[in-house]
């Protein structure tokens, strides 16, 4: 990998990560193209994603800065605190257990292009049968549903699912809003990211080669520009046109991957 390459999977990840596309089904289809050392990819792929996430701790820092001050006494933010770590914990039992299976057998481009298909049917089906909005907020949301929404995010662990795709349906079937249920993915991938970045780079700290800390580096720098960049865009999209057109490019891409990748 080299320089213009990290900048280039880094703008692809800032594009992506808040879409119901997969972020990093995409990186893994692109990186499956190019002369690019494998082990270092799954690695640079996972990091950088916690660059675009860091974006949304700015745009939405109000809203982190709030649940701060006011966690030690006010309700609001103790809901919303709640929500989101029970919403985090089944992702992050399961990604703890099932690292190697997941980064061994389960970032391939076959897997990518399957799951982008199968994805794309259940984003249709969904928009389609979803229940009436009832919940406009993330404080407002029950115990049980944030916590069965983080189970439906644990989807995401098959590359080509989305885990925002996966958070955010979730969110639809709990009874969220639209525009609700994207902030809540968005909040959601925080914690979710941070842990998987850094637990990758634990993991693998020691076989990284020569300048692959500075090519990460750039690659999440990137992620983080082109995020700040998009994600208000993709708020105002979603809320006009809601995910079907996701759906349907989940669909084309993925079967046009696997007419294209050799079987």
């Amino acid at each position: 990998m080299d320089f213009y390459t990290a900048i280039f999977l880094g703008i692809l990840e800032g594009l992506t990560e808040f879409l119901p596309i997969s972020s990093t089904g995409h990186l893994i289809l692109v990186s499956s193209q190019l002369t690019v050392d494998e082990a270092f990819s799954k690695l640079f792929n996972v990091v950088i994603q916690f660059g675009a996430v860091l974006a949304i701790v700015v745009l939405y820092w109000r809203t982190f800065w709030g649940v701060l001050v006011g966690l030690p006494h006010e309700r609001r933010a103790q809901l919303f605190t709640r929500n989101i770590l029970l919403a985090f914990l089944p992702a992050m039992v399961i990604g703890y257990f099932a690292h190697g299976f997941i980064k061994e057998v389960l970032f391939h481009p076959q897997v990518v292009a399957i799951a982008l298909v199968v994805g794309g049917i259940a984003i249709l089906l969904i928009e389609r049968y979803r229940p009436a909005p009832s919940i406009a907020t993330t404080e407002a949301l029950g115990w049980k549903k944030a916590l069965a929404i983080g189970c439906i995010q644990c989807l995401a662990m098959i590359p080509g699912t989305s885990r925002s795709g996966a958070s955010i349906m979730g969110a639809l079937l709990m009874g969220l809003e639209r525009k609700a249920a994207a902030e809540f993915s968005f909040f959601l991938a925080v914690p979710t990211m941070l842990a998987a970045a850094t637990y990758d780079l634990y993991k693998n700290a020691a076989t990284l080669p020569e300048g692959g800390m500075e090519l990460i580096a750039i690659g999440f720098f990137a992620a983080f520009i082109t995020a700040l960049l998009v994600v208000r865009g993709v708020m105002g999209f979603i809320t006009r046109h809601g995910f079907v057109p996701f759906a349907w490019y989940r669909i084309g891409l993925g079967v046009f991957m696997l007419l294209l990748l050799p079987s």
